[in-house]
């Protein structure tokens, strides 16, 4: 029996794991309860804090990138649609996507993957280069190594990215958390019905976060990340509750949270595309260089 130190959000399709019901005759976790997730992807790849942790999936890359010693499992734990998280205040001037050249758009952090599929599809459906924007973020990326490219600047300590948004210091922003909906509109017209377009015609079902694990580890155990794999499909199986992917599965016409890099892979590709293209990593890389074959 060996222990796995493990840190992933309290999802429901991962719940049967963390209270036993999902179980090994070879294996146990010794779960971390860290609020938000995010903070734990920082730890893993700045300090290797865990055996096993949900990842982003351009934090993993960039991870790869600069010899951290992880590999993914092809278990997508979280992902969505993100026309709709670059928003505006209701009473913007902007027009639409192609109103952002020469503006300020807020992010978390340069590399954050939602910021990533939405800069890809910026300049793929509308035309828009993200150099044409200046950056405004709260913080760097989780990989230390990595710089952000000139056009990036970072807001001073007290200053938050959604009193900016609302005073007009910045022009759009992206994904960020406890806004009020009544005080924020879409950039891109009718979002969601963009979306599903954009979907039928290019296939990809975005993915954000997947579960790495240490290569260490791995390679210690030649079957472990099978045995993963089985648990992290049971647990989703024995879910009593919808996971919140849910709601696009009239948009996909099928399963919300597939799990296998065949049935995640265009979502894969076009994020790693995308990140290579906008400077996050030095090259577009491959799935299987990533994931563990299973």
């Amino acid at each position: 029996m060996i222990t796995l130190r493990a840190a992933v959000a309290d999802y429901s399709h991962v719940r049967a794991l963390k209270d036993g019901s999902v179980a090994s005759d070879r294996l146990r976790f010794e779960w971390e309860t860290v609020e938000p997730i995010t903070r734990a992807f920082r730890r893993q790849v700045r300090t290797g804090d865990f055996d096993l942790c949900e990842i982003a999936l351009t934090t993993h890359a960039q991870a790869r990138q600069y010899d951290k010693g992880i590999t993914a499992l092809p278990v997508v734990v979280m992902r969505g649609f993100h026309h709709a998280a670059l928003v505006c205040p209701v009473g913007s001037s902007l027009g639409g996507p192609e109103d952002l050249v020469g503006k300020r758009v807020g992010v978390r952090a340069f590399s954050q993957t939602t910021g990533i599929w939405v800069r890809g599809i910026l300049l793929e459906e509308y035309g828009v280069d993200h150099r044409a924007i200046t950056w405004v973020t709260s913080e760097d990326a989780h990989v230390q190594e990595y710089a952000d490219p000139p056009n990036v600047v970072r807001i001073a300590p007290g200053q938050d990215l959604r009193t900016m948004l609302l005073a007009g210091e910045i022009d759009a922003a992206i994904a960020l958390p406890g806004l009020d909906a009544s005080k924020v509109r879409t950039v891109i017209p009718d979002a969601e019905a963009a979306a599903a377009a954009w979907f039928r015609r290019t296939g990809a079902y975005p993915v954000n976060h997947v579960v790495c694990v240490k290569d260490s580890r791995l390679a210690a155990d030649p079957g472990l990340a099978a045995e993963l794999y089985r648990m992290f499909g049971a647990a989703k199986a024995a879910a009593t509750e919808p996971p919140a992917e849910a709601r696009y599965a009239a948009v996909i016409g099928g399963d919300p949270l597939p799990y296998g890099l065949e049935a995640n892979r265009t979502g894969i590709e076009f994020c790693l595309r995308y990140a290579a293209e906008q400077g996050l990593v030095s090259r577009v890389y491959q799935p299987e260089e990533l994931f563990a074959s299973v």
